[in-house]
């Protein structure tokens, strides 16, 4: 499968002067754009699955999120223009001609989206503070052929490539467990202020790290300027708690450093998203497939979600390049860091990839380990025509 063991060049990240690493939670704009486009489709993979016997073609990674405006005030406020989300991209909706069994495309698009934003929005009325729309149409006939073709071995939907990286920087390791925490239900009891539009930027500068956090307050929940200054201050003692399970090097915290108390300014929002206000998203501008944005790192602009799981090797590509990188350092922990690049050629099956490269960094002897990394490699290219299974049971993280 034209696979290449190299010796990485230059210095690992951990060991450069700056690093820089940023995550979008999942209340961002970005964010609810790559969940909303993975989420439809696993939601047309299950009914194809159930009325086919098999994933039908489709790709709905293009979705679209437009901002509305708000009025948030300490004690309450109001949407006052709806945010719109737009759900586009290609999917059969017709399988055989069969036009008594016609896909339910639409109905998916709106009422699952429905469903899962008003779980992760609690704050957000999905039946007037937002407009779902769709724009789904069936995919060209080359490219379905193509999707058809490959029943046993998938034949890859598009000349891409996929990369991935391990071990996680503890910058890189505590910037993803800050939006967590913040974000986790435990944190929400305790602090039911914090909304669900977190962005967190972590900056590594030598031996001290800052982080730059944005957390959209929730006014309803917030009763005046000192509350509010509460939880900023709750927000920072936790983030340095976790500093200090995560990293000995010494660490700042800012939060909501936009914020101009003298002038009436505070990241006040109605619903818990910025995207009730004029900030827009859209799939594909936020976190890469493992839940950062890190321009240190080997990355892809390729977006994940929403690309069919079966062929897409946009999609599957790094899933597999991540677990081949997490198996080598697991096994070979002499190793300080582990790249793969994983390239197709758009017709091929997907475990005939044009090029696997896999970069090691560290100290171990690269001929006395390229053998198991190479089996290692060869074993998770081997598993590619059953991933599928892992995207529809939500299993691998993706934004």
């Amino acid at each position: 499968m034209n696979l290449e063991v190299t010796r990485g060049e230059g210095l690992p990240v951990t060991r450069r002067k700056v690093e820089i690493v940023e995550r979008k939670g999942k209340g961002h704009p970005d964010t609810l754009c790559d969940k909303a486009a993975e989420e439809l489709s696993v939601r047309l993979s299950e009914y194809y699955l159930e009325a086919f016997g098999r994933v039908q073609h489709h790709n709905v990674d293009k979705v679209l999120l437009v901002g509305g405006q708000s009025n948030a005030r300490f004690g309450g406020g109001d949407v006052i223009e709806p945010i719109y989300l737009l759900l586009s991209g290609r999917a059969v909706d017709v399988v055989g001609k069969d036009y008594s069994r016609q896909v339910p495309v639409g109905k998916f698009a709106v009422e699952h989206t429905r469903e899962w934003l008003s779980e992760d929005l609690p704050h957000l009325d999905v039946n007037s503070d937002i407009i779902i729309d769709y724009k789904i149409r069936a995919g060209s006939t080359d490219l379905v052929g193509n999707f058809d073709a490959g029943v046993e071995v998938p034949r890859a939907n598009d000349t891409s490539f996929g990369v991935a990286y391990a071990p996680l920087s503890p910058t890189e390791k505590l910037v993803l467990e800050s939006e967590l925490l913040l974000n986790d239900p435990n944190t929400k009891k305790k602090w039911p202020q914090i909304g669900e539009d977190i962005k967190v930027m972590g900056t590594r500068i030598g031996d001290r790290i800052h982080l730059q956090v944005a957390a959209a307050i929730i006014s309803s929940e917030t009763r005046d300027a000192d509350e509010y200054a509460n939880v900023m201050d709750g927000i920072q003692d936790m983030l340095l708690d976790l500093a200090a399970k995560v990293t000995d090097m010494p660490v700042k915290v800012a939060v909501n450093t936009a914020d101009d108390p003298k002038h009436g300014l505070f990241y006040l929002t109605v619903t818990g998203t910025s995207a009730e206000h004029g900030d827009d998203g859209q799939v594909g501008r936020g976190n890469r497939a493992n839940g950062l944005i890190t321009p240190y790192r080997p990355m892809t602009l390729e977006a994940a979600a929403g690309k069919n799981p079966v062929s897409h090797v946009g999609k599957t590509y790094n899933v597999a390049a991540r677990e081949i990188v997490e198996r080598v350092v697991e096994e070979n922990p002499d190793l300080e860091q582990v790249y793969c690049y994983i390239v197709s050629q758009i017709g091929a099956p997907i475990t005939e990839p044009q090029a696997v490269n896999i970069e090691l960094y560290g100290n171990a002897n690269i001929e006395a380990v390229r053998k198991s990394v190479a089996s290692i490699a060869e074993e998770v290219i081997a598993k590619l025509p059953e991933v599928w299974k892992g995207f529809v049971k939500r299993e691998y993280q993706l934004w």
